[in-house]
């Protein structure tokens, strides 16, 4: 009556899929972003452009303190972008 293996909606069977315990054992293994994601979510999010598939990641693996100095190394440097654009611009009189 009953069979070995569970079916999935294609009627497959669970033989490709990896283990509930090896796909948890992954997500564990990540518990930060790096550098390059970071900064690429930073600017993006800063752009308004931001997926919402790498929102949810920054949010379950993101770290507030990461976001928070980025956002203020951001700032920075944009501020200091405009000033410098506007004194070149007021210096060529």
């Amino acid at each position: 009556m009953f069979t070995d293996s569970i079916h999935t909606r294609d009627g497959r069977g669970d033989k490709g899929r990896a283990p509930d315990s090896a796909v948890q054992q992954t997500n564990q293994k990540r518990e930060s972003l790096s550098l390059l994601e970071l900064m690429g979510s930073g600017l993006a999010a800063a752009l308004g452009v931001q997926s919402s598939k790498n929102r949810e990641r920054d949010f379950s693996h993101g770290k507030a303190g990461n976001f928070i100095a980025l956002g203020i190394v951001f700032t920075a440097l944009f501020i200091g972008s405009v000033l410098t654009i506007v004194n070149l611009v007021l210096s060529g009189r």
